[in-house]
């Protein structure tokens, strides 16, 4: 069992001045402030009357006099053989009008970021939560046998600061392993360790861009990468620009923003919608890119998980000097991982660490010592088939539910052969974001497709993940969801 802290510090010793006298009532008044002021909460235990006699350097029974008024007022609670408390009795009100009121102070720029932190708040681990790591697609044994090794005496065991860039061999290993599977031409040096897809999407909005500068962002798009254009203290112009069948239309991006400085994409599969970029849309994005002089961001999602036909080869390949790829480990691991990487043309290499520096040193160490043997000792791959074959089975036992217990003038999916999700459609006239906050509500882990697109293109929509929930589990959540659905329309 856990050992519990016997009693906790207290500040307010500090402020007790010798010269003024009257010790023991300045030290009962400092007591009874701190319990108004929410330092000391209800349930928490005092020092006992020697150890801050101690402390004060005075007698005890000025310690005692404290305590036995506190007592008398009930501010505090004696327990037999267990020492002096404060008050279970006492509520936290006082505390918590001190945090209403200081809410009155936030900048416009705090409460929009209050509002990000709803908006991203992670699903409970029940279908249909996307990148949920249950069942099957759990790393097996062998990662735990890894950290074991690492962390205990070997090169991830507690140490200083490491480089901003990421270890060595992790980056020896990525750069091996995204040539094999991805055709991405890169060196070791061109890699940098990030926390995920996030930080990396946040530090090429800091070092890319001037003020005002446009980019093109895919309508829908992943809406971690729009919230932060949207935040960003450059005041970057965002330039939505639609998807269809093929991917982004570019045609219609240099009518709206031929000046543009960059373009996000997710080629490989698009999120939310699912479908590779078409290599047409492909040659002619990396055209507009080379004749602008104009950065190409490619987050390669979920281009590991495809169920038919072969994948096509990433942007990078095709235009090294133009685009920077970014992947993570999130979604084929688990996302507690918190392990991505950039892949970057070699002039942005310095300007990328030292924001990442400023951001919070390195990644986690010891972490990427077990990727770095996971991945060179050919686990990784093998646990990426794996999980392929559990996905596309739980697909298709999905898709089955659907069409059977789905009303199908009312919710529809969006046909698509790759990735961790699919996207169930609805009607026009029932609005998804009311439908998934019911379905939450009801237990169902599950998003609204809305929000990732611009206001003037939103359809209505739910993300369904393909974890690996119990069968029954899912077919009684579809059930659910199929009635929710009913009770909008």
């Amino acid at each position: 069992m856990a050992r519990i802290a016997k009693a906790v510090d207290l500040p307010l010793i500090a402020k007790i001045d010798k010269t003024q006298g009257q010790i023991s009532a300045q030290l009962t008044q400092g007591l009874r402030e701190a319990v108004q002021n929410g330092d000391l909460q209800p349930g928490d235990p005092l020092p006992s009357s020697r150890e801050l006699a101690q402390t004060l350097n005075v007698a005890r029974g000025t310690v005692i006099e404290a305590y036995d008024q506190l007592l008398a007022e009930g501010v505090f609670e004696s327990r037999t053989r267990a020492g002096t408390y404060v008050s279970h009795a006492l509520t936290k009100s006082t505390q918590n009008k001190s945090l209403a009121q200081s809410a009155m102070s936030l900048t416009a720029s705090a409460l929009s970021y209050a509002n990000v932190v709803k908006e991203f708040k992670p699903l409970p681990h029940r279908p249909f939560a996307v990148s949920v790591p249950v069942g099957r697609t759990q790393p097996n044994d062998v990662w735990r046998k890894f950290g074991n090794r690492f962390r205990a005496r070997g090169a991830g065991s507690p140490a200083g600061y490491d480089e901003p860039q990421g270890i060595f061999s992790l980056r020896v290993a990525i750069a091996d392993y995204v040539r094999r599977s991805r055709s991405v031409h890169c060196e070791p040096e061109q890699i940098v360790i990030t926390t995920g897809i996030q930080q990396a999407l946040y530090i090429c909005s800091q070092i890319l861009f001037e003020t005002h500068d446009q980019v093109w962002v895919e309508d829908p798009a992943y809406r971690g990468t729009t919230a932060i254009l949207e935040h960003t203290v450059q005041n970057i112009e965002m330039v939505r620009v639609p998807v269809d069948e093929e991917g982004i239309d570019v045609e219609a991006g240099i009518k709206l923003a031929k000046q543009a400085r960059a373009a996000f994409v997710t080629p490989s599969h698009q999120y939310p919608l699912g479908m590779p970029m078409s290599l047409a849309r492909r040659t002619a994005l990396l055209d507009w890119a080379k004749q602008q002089n104009a950065w190409v961001i490619e987050d390669d999602y979920d281009s590991e998980l495809r169920y038919n036909g072969q994948p096509f080869p990433s942007l990078q390949g095709m235009a090294p000097d133009q685009v920077i790829y970014l992947g993570t480990f999130s979604k084929v691991l688990f996302p507690s991982l918190r392990l991505g990487y950039a892949v970057l043309p070699k002039q942005l290499v310095a300007p990328f660490c030292g924001l990442k520096v400023l951001i919070d040193r390195h990644s986690p160490t010891a972490d990427q010592h077990v990727l770095a043997a996971f991945i060179q000792e050919g686990y990784l791959e093998r646990h990426i088939r794996r999980i392929r074959n559990v996905y596309a089975e739980n697909r298709l036992q999905l898709i089955e539910m659907i069409e059977k217990h789905m009303p199908k003038q009312l919710a529809w999916l969006q046909p698509g052969d790759q990735g961790m999700h699919m996207v169930l459609w609805l009607a026009e006239h029932i609005k998804d974001v009311e439908v998934a906050t019911s379905a939450l509500n009801a237990g169902i882990a599950i998003k609204a497709v809305s929000p990732t697109f611009s206001k003037e293109r939103q359809r209505s929509g739910l993300v369904i993940g393909l974890g690996d929930f119990d069968l029954a589990l899912m077919e009684q959540a579809i059930k659910k969801l199929a009635d929710i659905i009913q009770q909008y329309s």
